[in-house]
């Protein structure tokens, strides 16, 4: 009988910290009216809630005639380490409990050895926590382009050169952070997330071509996963399979052959121009695109308006087998959405490019590691920080 108290205690604190999420600043009563919960309930989880440091008093507010005090999220008091790796670059985000992205870092690396980027990745989240006390970080999370295994925490990517990597146990061993803290999600995954979390549309499809073509789907507001855990590959759909170019797969005319990053980038230039360096960044690479098109250079203007008509194809296959509320196109589709993001809608669905553009992934990825505490507030010890006394409102 304890167990199911204090498992129902954890679970309205749960919902408290979310309705704080979602909704901003409440008062006692608001927050009862929208939990369905009793004031006299509510009271004693805010107190709880402020003595681990998750809330704070923010004012006051006017509710039926009546004074109440206002509580908020604390910003700061709890953060989410993302990591997320490309081809090259490395990078790390930290995102505090109300969402605001707090650091961004990127750094060149060799990422086609996997220990020496796992080096890297384990040297960026020791600097991050001088900067965040131990007792208020919620978790790390990687986000990695190519398969992922939550279960054993490895990853495989064709694009990374890695194959069956142990992702968590490496940082878990590198770092000396509890490996029970430690996940791993694909890029995509985590950057439909992080989309999703800015415009909570139950029905949204997150598209990439950055390392392969890869689509997240979110239905009913809930990640769709697959039965293998391998949803979204969507750059194999053969859109062009008698006369196509050969895909990597083995095919003909696979989407991917038409919109994936490489592809483009050879449409756009010969193998020798800087805008191939692996050494610039995806953001450096597009920044020369961008001013070549800006410019009338012939050839970047027809490899844009080449992908745009096979990336509208696509879409059009997406939204009649999805039927999503909305597609959000990131990474390098996103960089150069003047040319390759369609009208404001596509048939019954809206298209739009991503803000938050290659760093989506690395985004997703700490808010992931977040909701560690938004789902479980109980975990993090009262000595996290946070007033001591009497309750928030």
């Amino acid at each position: 009988m304890q167990a199911q108290t204090e498992g129902r205690r954890d679970a309205n604190l749960a919902l408290l910290l979310r309705a704080l999420r979602a909704r901003g600043p409440l008062s006692r009563t608001q927050l009862a009216d929208w939990s369905g919960l009793s004031k006299a309930t509510v009271a004693p989880l805010l107190t709880d809630l402020e003595h681990r440091g998750l809330v704070e008093r923010a004012g006051t507010t006017t509710t039926q005639g009546r004074p109440g005090r206002l509580v908020r999220l604390r910003p700061g008091a709890v953060c989410g380490i993302g990591l997320d790796v490309r081809p090259g670059h490395l990078g790390v985000t930290v995102t505090d409990l109300t969402g605001e992205t707090r650091v961004r870092r990127q750094v060149a690396c060799d990422t086609g050895v996997p220990e020496h980027a796992l080096d890297r990745l384990a040297d960026l989240t020791r600097r991050v926590l001088d900067d965040v006390p131990r007792a208020g970080w919620a978790g790390v999370t990687v986000a990695i382009p190519g398969r992922v295994d939550r279960v054993t925490g490895t990853a495989t990517s064709a694009r990374l050169r890695w194959r069956d990597v142990a992702v968590v146990d490496g940082l878990a061993a590198r770092t000396g952070l509890p490996i029970g803290r430690l996940d791993l999600d694909t890029e995509a995954n985590l950057a439909a997330c992080a989309e999703h979390d800015r415009d909570p549309v139950d029905d949204l499809v997150y598209l990439t071509g950055d390392h392969d073509v890869t689509a997240a789907v979110i239905a009913n507001g809930a990640l769709v996963r697959g039965a293998d855990d391998h949803a979204g590959e969507v750059g194999h759909l053969a859109l062009d399979p008698l006369g196509g170019t050969y895909c990597a797969c083995g095919r003909r005319g696979c989407w991917a052959t038409q919109v994936g990053l490489d592809a483009f980038l050879h449409a756009c230039a010969p193998h020798h121009d800087r805008v191939h360096d692996p050494a610039l960044s995806p953001g450096e690479r597009m920044t020369i695109v961008r001013t070549r098109a800006e410019r009338g250079d012939a050839r970047t203007l027809d490899a844009l308006h080449r992908t745009a008509e096979a990336l509208a194809r696509g879409l059009a296959v997406l939204t009649t087998l999805l039927d999503p509320g909305k597609i959000v196109l990131g990474g390098y589709f996103a960089a150069l959405r003047d040319w390759l993001v369609p009208p404001p809608r596509h048939g019954g669905t809206a298209v739009t490019a991503s803000t938050l553009g290659f760093a989506a992934g690395g985004v997703g990825a700490a808010l992931a590691a977040v909701r560690r505490v938004l789902d479980d507030p109980a975990a993090l010890p009262v000595e996290a920080g946070g007033p001591r006394g009497g309750g928030p409102a």
